[in-house]
């Protein structure tokens, strides 16, 4: 249970879920272990793939955005966009799914804690339906995403016996029917992300704890809003008796490249932050702090400090309820290498960098050391080769893991679990892993140009004409926002 995490949410959108880091560790446990998860892989998943996006239009424009086509490309793009937004909004077909039992991953992404214990299907309709953003034909896409999603985790059929079950009470009812062994409960994330998707820091008020979604103002919840709503979660989760329960650390959200640092000089970082953090699709060149939306230094350091608080917690709770804390923020500390410069760690486990070594498409991303250039970047490519040059954890949204990140993260879990006597049939299938990353294994031809390439997913209003109403990576971003504006 959780949120985009333990989903599998990758490139704008959750589409494979069978590539989450659940998923990739039941996997290792057997064929006889089985584990149900919805399917998203309609029109490449929602609200939006970003790799199936700029596939599509490598296929019909070539390997460049250029002057010359940027028109017809955009026009080409805004196409595709509304027709995943009609199929997501209901318009083609009904998105019903014939299943009455819950499904073993009930992560959506977008959900905070209170989320798990708040939102059903009953809540996510009539949301859905009470809140039509207005001029939706400029919004380009999928209305109340997260909400829809929502509806095909909790409750699929669209029973309506079943519309009042949350993401605790299916997780509940598995445990009574059968019983549960192992649960993951991935989920903290998105009570402070908001302050990288907004570039804003707004502090919780007490009307935030425990509050739905959409009535909450904050970015950030306070440290003690925090834990008032996380020990209620895990008290709730004590309560059921299942055998083993694991909860993550929290990255700092300073690390994804989301959010890209730049210093006044211009030169690499220095004590391990950046005076300003703005758009990653705007260059260290181009960044004006005048004219752009961005964070500070002391902004930077402040949610790092908040984050460092939130583990404290999680840490001292888990200890009380003998969950087991699995350190995913401090493997992810470890390969940050912008941040760290050349003191990273490279935390990554030696059948990984076997697996690189063995596949053809990746070999060249191992030197003769056993070094790898994945990295925590965003993903770039040798203008001369078109094979990455760096990046490779994080997906083209700038937020989540590829195949390859959550991989990693199912590594970090397994670990955790083989400690706790869980019984693995074999272990992780790193060949079946980075053969599913296509976007290291076979790079899109357009991210050999990623300046305009980003440039392009980011046209200004002017640039837009008649297509869109936002830009599609800051519509992206705001999804996932704490409080998405309504156009």
């Amino acid at each position: 249970m959780g949120d985009s995490m333990a989903q599998g949410f990758k490139n704008g959108g959750i589409y494979r879920t069978d590539l989450s880091f659940p998923a990739l560790i039941a996997r290792s446990m057997g064929q006889s272990v089985r584990f149900d998860q919805p399917s998203f892989s309609a029109q490449a998943g929602i609200p939006i793939n970003i790799e199936v996006l700029i596939r599509g239009l490598a296929e019909k424009f070539g390997d460049q955005i250029s002057l010359t086509n940027s028109i017809p490309a955009a026009s080409e793009m805004y196409r595709t966009l509304s027709r995943i937004k009609s199929y997501w909004n209901g318009h083609l077909k009904s998105l019903q799914v014939d299943r009455l039992t819950p499904y073993h991953n009930q992560a959506i992404w977008g959900f905070s804690i209170s989320d798990t214990m708040l939102i059903d299907d009953a809540y996510s309709r009539s949301h859905i339906k009470n809140n039509r953003p207005r001029y939706s034909v400029f919004n380009v896409l999928p209305d109340n995403a997260m909400y829809t999603t929502a509806r095909l985790v909790l409750n699929p059929a669209f029973n309506p016996g079943l519309e009042r079950q949350t993401m605790l009470k299916n997780v509940s009812d598995l445990q009574q029917d059968g019983g549960i062994e192992n649960l993951i409960v991935c989920i903290g994330h998105n009570n402070i992300v908001g302050a990288v998707t907004k570039l804003q820091i707004v502090f919780s008020e007490p009307g935030d704890v425990n509050n739905y979604y959409a009535e909450r103002k904050c970015t950030v919840f306070r440290p003690e809003h925090f834990k008032t709503e996380l020990r209620e979660l895990y008290e709730k989760i004590a309560g059921m008796n299942i055998k083993h329960v694991y909860v993550p650390t929290i990255p700092y959200v300073t690390i994804p490249p989301a959010i890209r640092g730049v210093n006044e000089n211009k030169q690499p970082a220095h004590g391990g932050y950046f005076d300003y953090y703005a758009r990653f699709w705007i260059w260290d060149e181009d960044f004006n702090p005048a004219k752009h939306p961005h964070l500070t230094k002391s902004d930077a350091i402040l949610l790092d400090q908040i984050v460092d608080q939130y583990n404290e917690i999680i840490r001292r709770m888990a200890y009380e309820f003998d969950f087991c804390v699995v350190p995913v923020a401090r493997y992810v500390k470890a390969a940050a290498r912008r941040r760290q410069l050349h003191h990273n760690t490279e935390p990554f486990p030696p059948e990984f960098i076997k697996a690189l070594k063995d596949n053809e498409q990746t070999s060249y991303l191992v030197d003769a050391d056993g070094h790898t250039r994945v990295s925590t970047d965003y993903l770039r490519l040798d203008n001369q080769t078109g094979k990455i040059d760096r990046g490779g954890i994080f997906s083209l949204d700038g937020l989540h893991p590829t195949t390859i990140g959550y991989g990693l993260i199912a590594n970090m879990y397994k670990m955790c679990m083989d400690k706790r006597g869980v019984k693995f049939e074999h272990p992780l299938d790193w060949d079946f892993i980075i053969a599913n990353e296509t976007l290291v294994t076979n790079p899109p031809p357009l991210m050999q140009d990623l300046r305009k390439l980003l440039r392009f997913l980011a046209m200004t209003r002017q640039e837009r004409l008649t297509f869109f109403g936002k830009n599609v990576l800051e519509t992206l971003l705001e999804t996932f926002s704490p409080r998405p504006e309504i156009d």
